[in-house]
């Protein structure tokens, strides 16, 4: 049995960290003495050394005390799965490192296959693991849930750069997805809610009809700013909080509004001819 202090010296986490775990329940003391003294034997060291190398692959506090507490959960398959991870990362990063050396020699490298998306897939194998309810509620079956993962799979380029693109980071877009996956059952419960309002439907179709009731105004005006404000708003509000969208969302809104065949389509098709580019612009003004 050691110590706190001793634990402390012997794996470089602070006194104070360690006593932070016990209080939030994520590892616990195998028995606190008469005298107050917190004592660990080897079986909690190697729950101890299981949570590092979740925190080492990103993973939250309250994502690790989750996966652990699971009454599925099996530390042997775990080791694996994280060294896995860990492959997968060191195998990232080294691809990372030589694509840096090529661009620092001033080569021209437009490769997109280094910001691969493994730890997105294993957040996904994750959920499914530990969701199977959730999954076969809103899936219909898990076949349904793997062919959707294989899916990703197949787009895995398109989707590392739009993760780029719209979150800045294949880590934050991973995060992200982590975040919604976490809380996916209130999510989904908010979005088909939602879907469902006839008074959201409403207020997004009457902001859009005024926002293009006039497409010769001009888009830096103040009264098409507070509609398009009004608007994003509107949505920002009704996004279930545990969807992180990106730092770039409303951008990549506009610049779909602008080029996108399919949505400059059905908007001219509802709101008249040009009213895709209008939005696109007024929005473009409003985020500048």
């Amino acid at each position: 049995m050691r110590t706190v202090k001793q634990v402390s010296e012997l794996t470089g986490i602070s006194v104070r960290t360690l006593h932070y775990y016990d209080e939030i329940g994520l590892f616990k003391p195998s028995e606190i003495r008469s005298s107050g003294y917190r004592m660990y034997d080897d079986d909690a060291l190697e729950m101890l050394q299981q949570i590092l190398f979740f925190k080492e692959l990103d993973f939250t506090l309250k994502d690790i005390k989750s996966i652990m507490r699971n009454p599925k959960f099996d530390k042997n398959k775990a080791f694996q799965n994280q060294r896995d991870l860990i492959q997968a990362k060191r195998d990232r990063l080294d691809g990372l490192l030589n694509l840096l050396d090529k661009l620092i020699k001033g080569e021209k490298c437009m490769s997109f296959k280094e910001f691969d998306m493994s730890q997105y897939f294993n957040a996904l194998a994750e959920f499914k693991d530990c969701h199977r309810d959730e999954i076969i509620k809103y899936w219909g079956s898990m076949e349904e849930f793997d062919k959707m993962t294989d899916q990703f799979k197949a787009k895995e380029s398109e989707i590392a750069q739009m993760a780029i693109k719209q979150y800045g980071s294949i880590e934050k877009y991973t995060e992200a997805m982590k975040k919604s996956l976490n809380s996916f059952p209130d999510s989904m419960e908010q979005l088909n809610t939602l879907k469902d309002s006839d008074d959201y439907i409403r207020q997004t179709t009457e902001i859009t009809k005024k926002l293009t009731f006039d497409l010769n105004k001009e888009v830096s005006s103040e009264e098409v700013r507070q509609i398009v404000d009004e608007w994003v708003n509107l949505v920002n509000e009704n996004t279930p909080k545990s969807m992180d969208m990106g730092d770039n969302f409303w951008n990549l809104a506009a610049e779909g509004y602008l080029s996108e065949p399919a949505i400059i389509e059905v908007t001219d098709r509802t709101y008249g001819n040009g009213a895709s580019v209008f939005i696109g612009k007024a929005l473009k003004s409003y985020l500048e």
